[in-house]
């Protein structure tokens, strides 16, 4: 599994000369050095500013190294612990993303944590806008060794879907995770297959889905938080998973989730592994880009 700082390594590079050891504190770094640190890697400006204004007037007794973390850690407030509910019979969970995203991956590593658990979860592959759209999460199934839904190219995915939840009462299965096809937030025919979808769920299983994820690319930045802003006006977001923070140089965008969009972070995708998909832990991230995290 890859550990916290390895996996920010290339945020924290850009963050080094502010987090440095060599450096001791902020005090010793030129204000103007740091916002433009931040910004880079897409803290928002709001937060940026707020830190400047409180690390300058700051009195000098009081460490700014210290004060940094307090800020960063205030801003992503407490972690939000997620444990599969059993009560639902079954609890279904939608998953929603843009192309590339890393949303199929993400609803096979959750079906590996939920077997591991115990339970016997069922994926359901609706992505029938591309040819063999659910073939990849098909492959996963058989590899997590779980049940399977998925439907055919250019059927309606609300169908999929319902018959997913349909099977999964019948059979016993529980979670069900629902793979939507991956879809830009500018695509209004794509978007408006998502509140159909939810309905047809509900037809079948009253309050389905019962969760509405959505998976967001650490590369993007803050463009993935205009993507999930577009998202959760269509169907309500109550949940976060963030993928490939091991390759993004900006994983300071997850400071404008809890700000700008008021739904948990609840699992951040570390790495590629099939292990690699790990409850958001607000600690070890910013300490982890602080450098003073364990695991490189």
């Amino acid at each position: 599994m890859v550990a916290w700082a390895s996996a920010l390594s290339k945020t924290r590079n850009m963050l080094k000369q502010v987090f440095s050891p060599s450096v001791g504190d902020v005090d010793e770094l030129n204000i103007e050095d740091l916002e433009e640190i931040l910004l880079r890697s897409d803290v928002p400006v709001r937060l940026v500013m707020e830190i400047v204004d409180q690390l300058a007037s700051a009195p000098r007794k009081v460490s700014r190294k210290e004060l940094l973390r307090d800020l960063l850690l205030s801003e992503l407030g407490e972690a939000h612990s997620f444990f599969w509910p059993t009560n639902k019979n079954p609890f279904v969970l939608l998953l929603l993303g843009v192309n590339g995203s890393g949303k199929t991956t993400t609803a096979a590593k959750l079906a590996k944590l939920a077997s591991g658990q115990g339970l016997k979860p069922m994926l359901c592959g609706s992505d029938t806008f591309r040819a063999a759209g659910s073939s990849q999460l098909k492959l996963w199934s058989e590899k997590v060794g779980c049940n399977f839904v998925g439907g055919e190219m250019g059927a309606d995915a609300a169908g999929v879907a319902y018959n997913a939840v349909e099977e999964a009462i019948a059979n016993g299965c529980d979670p069900v995770i629902v793979d939507s096809a991956g879809r830009m937030h500018t695509k209004t025919p794509l978007m408006d297959e998502l509140p159909k979808m939810c309905r047809s769920m509900d037809k079948r299983h009253a309050g389905a889905p019962h969760e509405v994820w959505m998976v967001l690319d650490a590369s993007l930045g803050q463009n993935a938080i205009i993507q999930a802003k577009q998202f959760h006006q269509v169907v309500p977001l109550s949940g976060i998973v963030i993928t490939k923070l091991d390759g993004s140089s900006k994983a300071g965008f997850l400071f404008s989730v809890r700000s700008e969009l008021n739904v948990p972070i609840l699992f951040t995708g570390l790495g590629e592994g099939e292990d690699d998909l790990v409850p958001f832990d607000p600690i070890e991230f910013v300490d982890a880009l602080f450098g003073e995290s364990g695991g490189e």
